[in-house]
């Protein structure tokens, strides 16, 4: 007798422990947001935006190779390799073939696709320009990206990345602008031009 008012004593015991603990020691921990700063120093990927920089953003490792096409005025660079490519960036120059007007539709045809995915805008000092997450992207695209125009050098220019992945934790919007940041300044270093003028 005396050992079932033991175990009746041990069970009871047992059960306000588990009513008397907090509901909420069992909801997950949110992640925490990566703070790494985003640095500006070479090696460069597809010219204009730094490896490290690049691999901290979207947690990207091993060795990537680029494969450019155009030149100055018209091109684009990728890192072949994988599907979706990992990064790409495409650029363009006011120029006969790529009149402002032109430019302008251009953007006009971002503009539309992005705010649709509630794109975030741009800083000024940036120029014209979307940052955008495309949540309905497919397997084979990159769903991160952000385009700007800006004058440097008295000209119009376009610059456009396009991420495949973020890396956990870190903000990919945050993250895209400050590369386009870094994007356009490299820019300006490559082609003798001052962003923003």
């Amino acid at each position: 007798m005396r050992f079932r008012c033991q175990l009746v004593a041990l069970i009871a015991v047992m059960l306000l422990g588990t009513a008397c603990t907090p509901e909420d020691s069992a909801l997950p921990t949110p992640a925490p947001v990566a703070t790494d700063a985003i640095v500006d120093s070479p090696p460069y990927v597809c010219k204009f935006v730094p490896d490290q920089a690049f691999r901290l953003v979207s947690g990207v490792k091993g060795s990537l190779s680029e494969q450019t096409n155009g030149n100055e005025t018209n091109g684009d660079c990728g890192t072949p390799g994988a599907i979706p490519k990992s990064l790409s960036v495409a650029w363009m120059q006011e120029a006969p073939q790529s009149t402002r007007e032109y430019l302008g539709e251009v953007m006009d045809d971002r503009r539309k696709v992005f705010t649709r995915h509630g794109a975030a805008t741009l800083p000024a000092d940036l120029g014209e320009g979307l940052a955008v997450h495309l949540a309905y992207a497919g397997v084979d695209e990159q769903p991160y990206q952000v385009v700007a125009r800006f004058n440097c050098g008295g000209k119009q220019r376009i610059i456009t990345l396009y991420l495949a992945q973020i890396a956990k934790g870190r903000d990919g919007i945050r993250d895209t602008i400050e590369l386009m940041r870094i994007a356009q300044k490299r820019y300006g270093q490559l082609y003798a031009c001052t962003p923003g003028k």
